[in-house]
């Protein structure tokens, strides 16, 4: 893997894509910023080389151009105290403020581009704005995994102009690395945990998952397809009506290939998707009218935790019911312990980004895993057996076309 090991980067201008899309408050305070410190270790690697550093980054989805709440500026003060060290801004990613700061900067110093996406160009995948953005600097870095699953200008175009000077960042070889473990190097037992709202978000996944898994567990909203799907009343709660037949299929699946899938047996429900509901638990498959499953119950929490305690390899993607309302993060939670006991105990977890990721942040357990990737949808399709274009930008040898 070309990583930034290879490179001594004294005296040169790097140019690194990083994902910097982190979340912040109506006073543009950062609410989480594992995102940032991820990409420390690539930052400071190039520094002490000797090198200089330009950082560009999306933040959010901005409709119509520059607009305030999205832009970067808000990071430079907690990513200088991260660096301790002062951070420059350029007012522009490509224009005259980002071309003058970054033809003066010297070694040691390091530079904040405005928000890409401030241009439709980023995100069309545009070569000429590519090519103003690879103008900045000597090397290209992409350190960016949560967005490496998109074929934009700064994370998969831009590569061309760095025929014989593109690099993975640490973070991007981390997550590759880890992703790269579990789907060809798992020990036995290998258990993958599905959680969130649909089946059809997770179905490629799940038949990837089929012809490695020893244990399938399957939770959250998209259990409930499968609970209908076997003729179980559900009451009001999540469903996908035209996915019946496939649940039954993958269930089919699972068995032809001895996979052991499991299916929640009870769910604390709720009258209403509210904080303030009135809760009680009933069997998976006899929700009664008017009621919805927001979480897994008491014993489907045994049922699971028994299964990825006594496994070797975890991979978890989804929560197991709405854990942002204290009444029904209890299932999500104890999976989340299990994970970390199983881990304690010397198994390999990946977290798999997104509302996992947040999950266990949550819980206070992202140090007690194996691995969280900060990549939610950049995972999931690498695990589905796609091709990256951030990845593919890096590792194919062509130059500009």
């Amino acid at each position: 893997m070309n990583t930034i090991d290879f490179l001594n980067f004294s005296g040169k201008k790097a140019l690194i894509r990083v994902d910097f899309n982190v979340p912040l408050d109506d006073k543009f305070n950062i609410t989480d910023d594992n995102r940032m410190v991820g990409a420390v270790p690539t930052i400071e690697k190039i520094l002490n080389d000797g090198g200089s550093v330009i950082l560009m980054s999306h933040l959010g989805r901005p409709k119509d151009g520059p607009t305030e709440k999205y832009s970067l500026r808000h990071l430079v003060r907690h990513l200088a105290i991260l660096l301790n060290r002062d951070v420059q801004f350029a007012d522009d990613c490509i224009g005259e403020s980002a071309i003058s700061k970054a033809k003066e900067l010297k070694s040691g110093e390091v530079l904040l581009l405005e928000n890409l996406r401030f241009y439709k160009e980023e995100e069309k995948g545009d070569e000429a704005f590519a090519e103003k953005l690879a103008s900045l600097g000597d090397v290209y870095v992409n350190d960016a995994f949560g967005t490496a699953h998109r074929a934009h200008a700064s994370t998969a175009v831009i590569a061309k102009f760095f025929p014989a000077a593109k690099y993975f960042g640490y973070l991007m070889a981390g997550e590759l690395a880890n992703a790269e473990k579990i789907l060809n190097h798992a020990e036995k037992p290998f258990t993958a945990i599905m959680g969130g709202a649909k089946v059809s978000d997770k179905i490629l996944l799940i038949e990837q998952l089929l012809e490695k898994v020893d244990n399938l567990i399957i939770g959250g909203g998209m259990a409930y397809t499968f609970a209908k799907a076997l003729g179980g009343q559900i009451g009001n709660s999540l469903v996908e009506e035209d996915k019946l037949d496939l649940a039954l299929e993958l269930l089919k699946k699972a068995k032809a290939k001895n996979v052991n899938l499991l299916l929640p047996i009870d769910s604390v429900i709720a009258d209403a998707f509210a904080a303030d509901a009135n809760t009680a638990i009933a069997k998976n498959d006899a929700i009664p009218a008017g009621w919805m499953g927001l979480d897994i119950g008491p014993e489907s929490v045994k049922s699971f935790s028994s299964v990825v305690k006594s496994s070797k390899t975890i991979l978890w993607n989804g929560p197991m019911g709405v854990f942002e309302m204290k009444k029904f993060e209890k299932g999500t939670k104890s999976v989340a312990e299990a994970v970390v006991e199983a881990t304690k105990s010397g198994a390999f977890s990946l977290i798999g980004g997104g509302d996992s990721a947040a999950a266990v942040a949550k819980f206070g357990f992202e140090n007690e895993v194996s691995y969280v990737s900060t990549g939610g949808g950049a995972l999931l399709e690498y695990m589905e057996g796609k091709e990256l274009p951030g990845v593919k930008a890096i590792t194919s040898g062509s130059g500009p076309e």
